[in-house]
């Protein structure tokens, strides 16, 4: 892959500039009857569209199957919000009046990661559109196809070209996008410094960016769970794609009583995952993204043993028996206990099938514990007692809260992070004001009053 230098990141924000003034211009009801259609189509190459993203990201195909149902789901969400845009009129005295008008931006940028490919440029695409604003896109290169597949539906479905435009490439690339005057808004997915990097270059154009970085969530499990729940939820908050995902409950608080039942369950269930082929049916744990990353999770599961803690099981390189597969990035998915606050493994975000497991006492202490990081992205509670569920999630310092249940992601309700996890929502209706500008205008209906 090539990636886009300045010619290519410039040709590429003059044709959506020219497609946003056609696009634009449209009423929100033509543009919903479009981005259905892309709904449609998607839906109907769902299958293959997943088999690339298998190929283009290493997760299994079940999970893929998903993350399509859940672009699509995206883009028919704010297809019919496209519709109810619209503003606010306002009576002034004497017969004067005013009134609001939602306009879109321009050119936005999304940058997506390599986790979820598909399904974060339709996460960050749909809601642009939705808007009248055109999207220039750009992918992780470690997953650079299936963001082009989306932009060749937007084509089919209708759009104007150059509505959606994908270009290819890295940092450079992405430095480009940020730093271009054509551009109106940043729309990032990713890690923290280059989350950092993206807003201080963004900030010399005034753009406004969003946010959606890295996670170290907590996971709370009272004494008084459904405990079969509990371990389903724990095991949903650590191993889908690979542990490859931000919002992941990787730090599992036990209450102590309950903790070694916790534990042989969720052994019991990890030693059971069936890691190989992600384009089988029955597998439930794919590659991960690269040799380098691999490396670099064992390497935290190394540092955890160093510091004295056990590894109940997994955290070992996983060679499948397919000999085509010998030289895939798998591990098998792991389990450490015991841990303390201070462990690296706790405290840094691993990005891999890794979960720790702390024990603890009481209510108050664990909601410490739990706020007592930089991150603030997801959070998670297990207990029965329904007062204390609420009062948990009040208290919790992150931008999404499940109770009783994990890493749900409908299109329907906003997702994004507190403290360093970022800023901006993605999905529900509140990011519109995201993607789209108010402009108050108001009419004297009299005479103008002038002191001089």
């Amino acid at each position: 892959m090539v990636p886009c230098g300045a010619q290519e990141v410039d040709q590429a924000i003059q044709s959506a500039q020219s497609a946003f003034l056609k696009w634009s211009k449209l009423s929100g009801m033509e543009r919903a009857r479009i981005m259905l259609e892309a709904a449609r189509i998607i839906r109907e190459q769902r299958e293959d569209i997943a088999k690339v993203e298998v190929i283009n990201n290493g997760k299994s195909i079940s999970e893929a199957l998903v993350d399509i149902d859940i672009a699509w789901q995206s883009i028919e969400y704010y297809a019919g919000i496209a519709g109810t845009l619209a503003g606010q009129h306002v009576q002034l005295p004497g017969g004067t009046f005013a009134y609001t008008r939602r306009e879109p931006l321009g050119v936005c940028v999304g940058i997506g990661a390599w986790n979820y490919p598909f399904q974060i440029a339709a996460w960050k695409s749909a809601p642009a559109l939705a808007c009248g604003n055109a999207m220039v896109f750009k992918p992780s290169p470690m997953t650079p196809v299936t963001a082009v597949m989306l932009a060749e539906i937007y084509a089919q479905a209708g759009v104007p070209e150059g509505l959606f435009n994908v270009v290819q490439g890295g940092a450079e690339t992405g430095s480009l996008l940020c730093q271009h005057p054509g551009v109106a808004k940043v729309s990032f997915t990713g890690s923290v410094p280059t989350g950092k990097k993206i807003m201080e270059m963004s900030s010399k154009g005034v753009k406004p960016v969003t946010l959606e970085l890295g996670g170290k969530s907590p996971l709370i499990i009272f004494s008084d769970c459904e405990l079969d729940n509990a371990v389903k939820g724990a095991l949903n908050a650590n191993y889908l794609s690979q542990g490859e995902v931000c919002c992941n409950g990787t730090r599992v608080f036990v209450q102590r009583d309950i903790l070694p039942a916790f534990l042989e369950q969720v052994v019991k269930r990890t030693k059971a995952i069936k890691v190989g082929d992600p384009l089988l049916d029955d597998t439930r744990m794919g590659a991960l993204i690269s040799r380098p990353h691999l490396d670099r999770v064992l390497g935290f599961v190394t540092q955890a043993k160093k510091e004295v803690r056990e590894v109940l099981c997994g955290g070992e390189p996983f060679i499948p028996s397919d000999p085509k597969l010998k030289g895939g990035y798998f591990m098998s998915p792991c389990v450490l206990d015991n841990c303390s606050d201070t462990m690296t493994c706790v405290k840094e975000e691993i990005f891999g099938p890794v979960m720790s497991v702390l024990p603890f006492d009481t209510e108050e202490e664990v909601l410490q514990r739990a706020n007592n990081t930089t991150f603030g992205l997801a959070s998670g509670v297990f207990t029965r007692d329904i007062s204390r569920a609420h009062r948990v999630a009040a208290n919790l310092q992150a931008g999404t809260c499940f109770i009783n249940n994990y890493n749900i992601s409908p299109v329907e309700l906003p997702f994004g992070g507190y403290k360093m996890s970022g800023f901006g929502r993605e999905n529900g209706t509140v990011t519109i004001e995201y993607y789209s500008q108010l402009k108050t205008v108001i009419v004297e209906m009299g005479d103008v009053d002038c002191q001089f």
